[in-house]
């Protein structure tokens, strides 16, 4: 167990200062199997959820373990709850993370999304967090991340759901974590310009009322530029970017020509490891992957 009340301002400065991104290695129940087929894992190796969750467990923990990932380039992770649970070299999967490797771990905390309406999908209800903030608050989890979509430049869903955003980020705060708010717009959207143009307005509002510091995990703009007032915002830890779908050298170039934003990145960040790869090629591959992921995350 990490002694938090210790780690904390180290962390903190860690999230604010560090030269780096946060690796998203947070794949739910129903991502999995996606990202273990890109990681060459077809369905047929496993016959269970709980081998493909041993499946996609040693395919994290060999990410965790490689020389590369370490916090001089990766400032945090993204873990699966699941993943909290396991270890990696012996220790919680959490402690690992930063006692072996200087990296801050977060934690998905949402569990889904509800059918859509208004344009947007809205995540299901939470009423597992009473347990699961507490014992991630214990394992030495610094913070939180919860996803919700944008289908559509609707204002009356955007509203809801940065309204949603941060009441249960209020929750979090409670806690004495983190809450990263993604309000996730869909890339391939007709109107995503005018979408993330609600959804500045939108998030300054509800930022202007927040008496705690939060970080924002957003989708590449249209538009160079368009969240740096979110980047200046004093009730902002750090802005992150999601990949999306752009593949890694979409994301990346995007990503570039927003400053002060820095890669949470999870498709992109695979990319082009395979379970099939001797150790030497996958932590090459790996260690590549992290500096042009690095490099667009401090331009």
């Amino acid at each position: 167990m990490l002694d938090m009340n210790s780690t904390q301002a180290e962390m903190t400065n860690q999230v604010r200062s560090g030269q780096g991104f946060i690796a998203a290695l947070d794949q739910s129940g129903g991502s999995t199997p996606k990202a273990l087929a890109q990681y060459g894992v077809k369905q047929d190796a496993y016959s269970n959820d709980a081998e493909m969750y041993d499946l996609i467990h040693a395919m994290r923990s060999r990410i965790i373990q490689a020389p590369e990932f370490n916090g001089d380039k990766v400032v945090g992770a993204i873990l699966f709850e699941m993943t909290m649970d396991r270890s990696v070299n012996g220790k919680p999967t959490a402690q690992a993370l930063w006692d072996d490797n200087g990296v801050v771990p977060f934690l998905k905390i949402d569990k889904g999304l509800e059918d859509p309406q208004d344009d947007v999908k809205l995540m299901k209800p939470m009423p597992h967090l009473s347990d699961l903030l507490p014992r991630a608050r214990t394992n030495g989890v610094f913070g939180t991340k919860m996803r919700s979509v944008i289908d559509g430049a609707n204002r009356k869903g955007i509203a809801a759901v940065v309204t949603q955003q941060f009441e249960f980020g209020r929750e979090v705060l409670s806690h004495g974590m983190v809450p990263i708010i993604e309000p996730e717009i869909t890339i391939s959207i007709a109107d995503k310009a005018q979408a993330e143009d609600i959804l500045l307005d939108e998030l300054t509002k509800a930022l202007d009322k927040m008496e705690d510091d939060v970080m924002l995990k957003l989708t590449l703009p249209e538009t160079s530029g368009h969240y740096q007032v979110l980047v200046d915002h004093p009730k902002v830890m750090k802005v992150v970017a999601l990949s999306g779908g752009y593949d890694r050298d979409e994301a990346n170039t995007r990503l570039k020509d927003n400053s002060g934003i820095i890669a949470s990145f999870s498709r992109a960040l695979t990319q082009g490891l395979s379970a099939n790869q001797s150790d030497t090629e996958f932590n090459s591959m790996l260690a590549k992957t992290i500096d042009d992921i690095h490099a667009a995350s401090i331009t």
